[in-house]
């Protein structure tokens, strides 16, 4: 490091990682008293020690990320105190080999948020006291060799345990973007990169260590959390019902552990878990069925020989409650009977299923050849066809019909997958594949022969329409075309199972780039985020007004708004409530749709409505506008949790323009504030409480087309 940077005493932010810098960093560094945020990340630094002490000068430090560093030195015993050490919020030192114990200066951090010490290789016991950090809310202690049993403080975490405490933490964010990375291998959950304190989940992870004992009963006290990872231990005895106390849970991972006993029936109820995995462990009984567990893969429970259920297709055998002995004669006269007359009801049954089957073949190739209208539908001709081997389970004959439209038109060109193909395409929808989680299932990346790339959405068997209405749903909404929709290209029913196939977007969703953004992708700018806003605007209108019948969405959010090669706005998910039992329609809570984007009328058990759609829409437009969550797990105290409201209470205080994302400053050209403040007011208007008073989707995007006369 060249010395003269010590010297730029007013700077608050230095990121020099992924360099090959090497030696010490040096007392100067203290002249640096606005320091708020150090990245060192992935260099040769050393001496841990002498960093601690020299940073004893930036007093208004808030984040230090140290992470490959320091190789197999100790973290000391003593060093980090002052009182400047109030301001730290996140410290990152993974992957560094580091030796030792956790030092109980770090009790002194009192606005800790984050604690990320992975990827070591520290002992002994987890230390109690952790649990008493009133700031504390990611902790990851991964990949060490911590040993010991969990302590139950450690779950009296505050901002894990009390929803007030949360409501009334103020998170603030940071000069520069830093990333966090799970150390335990498991390539689906990718390092996400952080600006906004309050985008980080909250987490608890002490996968890969040599912990033992059960998993403590005081763990149902943390109702914030959000991931929680104890995989890859030594934890015996059963899962702890207490487990479903977990409200806001989405990563619950057990897998690799001495678990014993069955998986408590309370789990199912868990309305946001999108990923649940006890693999390897001597678990027992049926697995529980109905909501997000109709979607987790076989996988996810594979080597526990003693448990059943759909989710692996092992049937659970029913516990006869007689006594063994001889059947009288009159009881076994009266079982063959009932056999005899069982079978022939089945055999008849089979014929009359056979010759309907060959009808209906007969009936879609008649249909398919020409012979009978479409009926008026978005599109010319529907895209589908069956086979026989679609009433059979030769999983080597079973046909997924993949389309694709020439460019220019004309007649689609198809291509036969098998299912086969799509099992080992998603290496037998393996969770490193998940690429995508929702209330409907869960979303796979498929990577076929050719370098075919699909999104293969696994529905939860149990909600969906029987077959054969499944079958006129999917065809109905194979036909809806536009080019601000991601089109529905196949399916495969194969008993329980509902597959759709979609286009994979590399880009990813619109929620990516707001909030999840990685280091190396650029800020969305002011016309990048009108442009996808004017596409997202026109694929709505297509399915309310060009389709008949009109469809509703029910769920429009930032991440069912994907971005393809482009960068042109796609709107994903649309009609899949109509493949869902009336009865099933719960998406990620009671309701319809998702938190943060339900229009208040639903609370009231209004059915799903365009208008309610079009306030959806209207939350995504001020997630554009702010760049800010539709719900803030972590809102300043006396502000609004959802977006809405804080967008409204600034509304209200004059404060129009701080509203605005301050990010969207930087490159702007003269006349961009105006345009985006009169988005600002659209976006208001489409999150009217009143239904009747929002305007049609049709109005919306007609504004939108019209910013660029503004300013």
């Amino acid at each position: 490091m060249p010395p003269s940077i010590y010297s730029c005493t007013s700077m608050t932010a230095l990121r020099v990682a992924n360099n090959e810098i090497s030696g010490q960093v040096p007392p100067e560094i203290g002249n640096m008293r606005e320091l708020q945020f150090l990245s060192l990340t992935v260099n040769s630094f050393t001496n841990i020690s002498g960093m601690f002490w020299n940073l004893q000068g930036c007093r208004d430090l808030a984040a230090l990320l140290v992470s490959y560093n320091f190789h197999g030195e100790a973290l000391p015993d003593a060093g980090w105190v002052g009182d400047h050490v109030s301001h730290v919020r996140v410290i990152v030192m993974e992957n560094c080999g580091l030796t030792g114990q956790i030092p109980s200066w770090l009790s002194k951090l009192h606005g800790l948020n984050v604690l990320n010490l992975g990827g070591n290789r520290l002992t002994g016991p987890i230390p109690s006291w952790l649990g008493a950090m009133k700031r504390l809310y990611y902790v990851d202690l991964s990949g060490n060799q911590f040993a010991g049993e969990i302590p139950p403080s450690l779950m009296e975490l505050p901002l894990l345990t009390s929803e007030k405490a949360m409501a009334e933490f103020k998170p603030g964010h940071l000069p520069l973007v830093f990333t966090l990375t799970p150390n335990n291998g498991a390539e689906v959950r990718t390092g996400r990169a952080y600006y906004q304190m309050s985008g980080v989940a909250a987490t608890l992870n002490l996968s890969d260590n040599d912990l033992s004992g059960a998993i403590p009963r005081e763990v149902g006290q943390m109702k914030m959390l959000q991931v929680l990872d104890l995989s890859h231990n030594n934890l015996s005895g059963g899962i702890t019902p207490e487990l479903s106390g977990l409200a806001k849970i989405e990563i619950l991972d057990l897998r690799m552990n001495r678990l014993t006993g069955s998986i408590p029936p309370a789990l199912a109820k868990l309305h946001f878990i999108s990923d649940f995995n006890v693999a390897n462990n001597d678990l027992e009984g049926p697995i529980p069925t109905g909501g997000q567990f109709n979607a987790f893969p076989a996988a996810n429970f594979a080597g526990n020989p003693k448990l059943c259920g759909q989710a692996i297709s092992v049937r659970c055998s029913k516990k006869s409650g007689m006594a063994p002995g001889k059947s009288s004669p009159s009881k076994t006269m009266g079982k063959r009977l009932l056999v005899a007359i069982v079978l022939g009801v089945c055999f008849g049954v089979v014929g009359v299923v056979v010759l309907t089957g060959l009808a209906v073949i007969a009936i879609r190739r008649f249909i398919s050849n020409g012979s009978v209208s479409d009926g008026g539908k978005c599109s010319e001709s529907a895209l589908f066809d069956y086979s026989m081997s679609d009433l059979h389970g030769d999983e080597s004959k079973d046909t997924i019909l993949f389309m694709s439209e020439e460019a220019g038109g004309g007649d689609p060109t198809r291509k036969s997958f098998t299912f086969v193909d799509i099992l080992k395409a998603t290496n037998n929808f393996s969770p490193d594949q998940i690429i995508g989680t929702g209330g409907y299932g869960l979303v796979f990346l498929a990577e076929l022969e050719g370098g075919v790339r699909l999104a293969v959405k696994k529905l939860n068997g149990d909600m969906c329409l029987v077959e054969r209405e499944f079958r006129a749903e999917v065809e109905a909404l194979s036909v809806t075309r536009h080019e601000n929709l991601v089109p529905l290209q196949g399916f495969c029913i194969r008993g329980r199972l509902r597959l759709l196939l979609y286009p994979y977007m590399a880009n990813g969703s619109l929620h990516d780039w707001l909030h999840d953004r990685r280091p190396e992708q650029p800020e969305l700018d002011w016309r990048a985020r009108l442009r996808i806003a004017r596409g997202a605007g026109r694929g709505v209108l297509h399915i309310h007004e060009a389709c008949t019948p009109q469809i509703v969405h029910r769920d429009i959010k930032s991440s069912n708004i994907l971005l393809d090669e482009s960068g042109e706005a796609r709107v994903a998910d649309f009609g899949l409530a109509r493949l869902i039992l009336p009865d099933r329609t719960h998406v990620t809570t009671e309701l319809v749709g998702t938190l943060g984007y339900i229009p208040p009328e639903y609370g009231q058990g209004w059915v799903a409505t365009l208008r309610g759609d079009v306030y959806s829409f209207g939350v995504v437009l001020l997630e554009l506008l702010t760049g800010r969550r539709p719900v803030e797990m972590m809102a300043a105290a006396g502000q609004p949790r959802d977006l809405v409201g804080w967008v409204t209470q600034m509304r209200s205080a004059g404060r129009r323009a701080e509203a605005l994302d301050p990010r969207l400053r930087q490159g702007s050209r003269p006349g961009d504030e105006a345009q985006m403040l009169y988005v600002l007011d659209l976006a208001c208007l489409c999150v009217d409480a009143i239904p009747l008073s929002r305007p049609a989707i049709q109005e919306v995007v007609s504004w939108l087309d019209n910013v660029d006369t503004i300013g």
